[in-house]
């Protein structure tokens, strides 16, 4: 099994008392808004989501009303987002297929969810965690290039990456522990020029003062 075991609940107890209260950053009133604000996530920042996504919720908030929301308009609303055009797209679909097959109610398993056009692992994951606290391990940037830096992984592909800490971490800490190395990532361990002087986990990390 990759990582060291030993230092396992040290690094948890570190993420803890360095990030107490944790959750996830994109806005919304429903496990709809959730799961759509998480697809407009792909390849752009939780901040530019939330800059779209009153406006967009304002128009249209429920699958229904995205079914019937011009595709030009949609794709109006979420431009700023990028790639527009595939995530409208995927958007109205997922929305079709939500209400097909499940009355407009987003499903509470990983199975359905990745049923559903334009979600993954990572977007399913994401709304089965915030919607509806049920454990699952967040791959994002952060969680990839942290889990490598930590020698809890090898991996580069996130599912494999998803797994290796779903084997490693006890299944209770699954939910803060993707949201306290996004948080981490942020302020600390970042992809170019990590503060590993400032770092509360540099004693048990592997790649501590490598970058």
């Amino acid at each position: 099994m990759p990582g060291n075991k030993k230092n396992v609940k040290k690094i948890l107890e570190g993420l803890q008392k360095a990030y107490p209260a944790v959750k996830t950053q994109l806005e919304h009133n429903s496990p709809f808004q959730l799961l759509i604000a998480t697809m407009l996530s792909a390849q752009c920042t939780d901040k530019q989501v939330n800059s779209v996504t009153p406006a967009l919720f304002a128009r249209a908030s429920t699958p229904e009303e995205i079914m019937e929301l011009p595709l030009k308009e949609l794709e109006e609303l979420i431009h700023a987002t990028g790639f527009f055009h595939t995530k409208a797209k995927r958007v109205k679909e997922c929305a079709a297929a939500l209400m097909e097959k499940h009355g407009g109610v987003v499903p509470r398993d990983m199975e359905s969810l990745l049923a559903l056009p334009g979600v993954g692992r990572k977007t399913a994951n994401v709304v089965l965690n915030a919607a509806f606290e049920i454990p699952g391990i967040v791959v994002d940037t952060h969680v990839q290039r942290i889990s490598q830096r930590l020698g809890f992984t090898k991996f580069k592909d996130p599912v494999k990456i998803e797994f290796d800490l779903m084997k490693l971490l006890p299944k209770e800490s699954w939910i803060d522990f993707s949201l306290h190395l996004i948080y981490h990532g942020r302020a600390v361990c970042t992809a170019r020029k990590p503060k590993c002087g400032e770092c509360t986990l540099a004693e048990w990390c592997k790649g501590a003062g490598k970058f």
